[in-house]
């Protein structure tokens, strides 16, 4: 009788991960910088149908990187937990935290029992009245979630890029000063990002309930120039 093949369950969790890092590297990276009026989110994205940046709730935005159609997932999922949570209770309970929490599970819950880890990193964002009241958390591949200040970058290249961040943010700066930087961020030294290879989109206080509000690329070229 042949003997059952064995994996050491660190070997299997490494391998794991693995996988799920070579995946999100192939990918490109995103960026959320905070600035004087909220949250500025920029992807390197050249599509212009599949978008990595979108609205889940009033003042509550999602960004996606690695697998289009695992983390496109994940939003569809967020949208409905947070119109139901909004309907059966108040628009005010829904917010980033448990949306982050309930994402945490699902992703752990996969990267533990299922055969293929998901090949994704995610960004929950939210704008409050208040500056000291925004939150960003940043969501890894087996369910970690990071509470991130001041600005969060996803992917693969993304120590590199919070280092470019940490470089050239500072507190209370204007939008169009935030996108000069998410942009030079991601783009590094030696290459140019023009708007057509990004997606923008920004959480303002100013826009009202709806804080969320893509910016066209017309509107990107004028704040890069």
């Amino acid at each position: 009788m042949s003997m059952p093949f064995y994996v050491a369950p660190e070997q299997m969790m490494k391998d794991r991960a693995d996988y799920a890092r070579k995946g999100i590297a192939r990918g490109r990276s995103l960026a959320a910088v905070t600035f004087e009026d909220g949250i500025l989110i920029v992807a390197e994205n050249p599509s212009s149908t599949l978008r990595k940046v979108s609205e889940i709730y009033d003042r509550i935005a999602f960004g996606g990187v690695g697998r289009y159609n695992e983390y496109d997932q994940l939003r569809v999922a967020g949208v409905r937990a947070a119109d139901l949570k909004g309907y059966a209770y108040s628009r005010d309970d829904v917010d980033a935290r448990s949306l982050a929490n309930q994402y945490s599970q699902i992703l752990g819950q996969i990267f533990t029992h299922e055969v293929k880890p998901m090949e994704v990193e995610i960004l929950v964002a939210e704008v409050r009245e208040e500056p000291r009241g925004d939150q960003m958390f940043h969501i890894l591949y087996d369910g970690t979630v990071v509470d991130e200040h001041r600005y969060s970058v996803l992917g693969g290249d993304s120590e590199v890029i919070a280092e470019r961040v940490a470089e050239t943010w500072s507190e209370g700066l204007s939008l169009r000063d935030a996108l000069k930087v998410a942009v030079g961020a991601l783009a590094g030294p030696e290459r140019t990002l023009g708007p057509d290879d990004l997606e923008v989109a920004l959480l303002a206080r100013s826009n009202g309930r709806r804080a969320f509000r893509r910016l066209e690329d017309d509107q990107v070229r004028d704040l890069l120039s």
